[in-house]
């Protein structure tokens, strides 16, 4: 990874983690834990060819008494066939960070804001960046905020954020295949559904957790194509595994998970109009997650 790359990843993950120690203080609750998932049918646009990937995940969720955070990195290690470089041997390595900090409305004003499903209106706000060490060498940053609906279910969360999106990103190919390495994409409108829902089978505790965001066109790429809209769901079944061998509740989960990707990246066509490959994923992954 470029060292600018990797500053600036460091300084977003500092204030990021700041922001949360200082709401830290009056937590209502939090859970933070280290997660890891494998899968074998990844994919990458232009590239036709199946990609292994290692994920490595930390993720930290906390509430306090008007609102949350919510803080996840992704170091994800691909094998060969997405390579650092055109003719490399060594797979790419991506880091990906995401912060939300979502206010809870009906508290900051003191009022019931409940109406059908939903028991409450949120403003959350956020961002994204990341950065590969491949040929590419994308560097997207991604700034969001916009209402939330919080849906009223017995047990876990479901919300539905709508989202307005800015993001910047960067092309390290050169011409002609990227006319321009720096690019302020449009402005786009995002849709993100994220659930937790946790339920028993028998004596086994079960939690069905995961997102899945329709992301709008961001108008054109570097090439001056046309970006379509994206459909990004990313979900997994897990049973607490410490719960049944060590009596210990909500510590160690194991399960499967399944990632969908269309139109990866806003990705669709080349300049003459052919379809890209590689720009729909269908991967089950193996997942683990050790909460402490």
């Amino acid at each position: 990874m470029k060292l600018r790359s990797v500053k600036m990843m460091a300084l977003s993950s500092a204030i990021a983690l700041s922001a949360s120690a200082s709401l830290a203080q009056a937590a209502t609750w939090s859970d933070t834990f280290i997660g890891y998932r494998y899968g074998t049918q990844f994919t990458e646009p232009t590239n036709d060819q199946k990609v292994k990937k290692h994920v490595l995940q930390l993720t930290h969720v906390s509430g306090y008494s008007i609102g949350q955070n919510f803080l996840n990195i992704d170091v994800l290690q691909s094998d060969k066939k997405d390579p650092t470089r055109a003719d490399g041997d060594n797979g790419a390595t991506e880091a990906y960070l995401t912060y939300r900090h979502q206010l809870h409305l009906g508290k900051v004003l003191d009022k019931d804001l409940s109406f059908g499903p939903v028991k409450d209106i949120g403003l959350t706000a956020g961002f994204d960046l990341n950065t590969k060490n491949n040929t590419f060498a994308s560097r997207k940053r991604l700034l969001v905020v916009g209402p939330t609906l919080r849906f009223d279910v017995p047990k876990g969360f479901v919300d539905l954020s709508l989202l307005y999106g800015k993001e910047w990103n960067h092309c390290g190919l050169g011409a002609p295949a990227c006319e321009k390495s720096r690019i302020t994409f449009d402005s786009q409108f995002i849709a993100s559904l994220a659930w937790g829902i946790p339920f028993d089978a028998g004596a086994v505790p079960l939690k069905f957790q995961g997102f899945a965001n329709w992301v709008g066109p961001k108008g054109k790429d570097y090439v001056g194509v046309k970006t379509k809209a994206e459909i990004l769901v990313r979900t997994s079944l897990m049973a607490d595994v410490g719960k049944l061998a060590f009596d210990k509740k909500d510590t160690l989960w194991v399960g499967v998970g399944y990632e969908f990707w269309n139109n990866k990246f806003g990705n669709r066509y080349y300049g003459d109009g052919t379809k890209k490959a590689g720009i729909r994923t269908n991967a089950p992954t193996l997942q683990v997650e050790w909460h402490f």
